[in-house]
């Protein structure tokens, strides 16, 4: 399953997925933010990153161009969002104490 997550992401988005698992755990720390509020603002921040990344790459001469741009940012961003909270869930069931 994660083998074909991983193939999905862009390679150099990878790494907003591992900022935004520090971002999450930054928010989780700070006793102003509850923690059902933490995957909607990775999700915002990594849509966030991703946009500016693909628009500020990305060669656009018209409209069906735009429209690819827009879908590339937010799929990237979901996808980015989602493997933060994979790797979060991930490190915490590894390392749940057994009762």
């Amino acid at each position: 399953m994660s083998e074909n997550l991983w193939s999905y992401i862009k390679p150099e988005l990878l790494v907003v997925a591992i900022g935004l698992y520090f971002v999450g755990v930054a928010l989780k720390k700070c006793k102003c933010i509850k923690d059902r509020y933490i995957p909607l603002i990775n999700g915002i921040v990594s849509l966030v990153l991703c946009s500016i990344y693909i628009l500020a790459t990305s060669t656009m001469e018209g409209w069906q161009d735009i429209m690819m741009a827009i879908f590339a940012s937010v799929t990237q961003g979901i996808l980015a969002a989602g493997l933060s909270t994979y790797v979060n869930q991930l490190i915490k069931q590894m390392t749940k104490k057994e009762e």
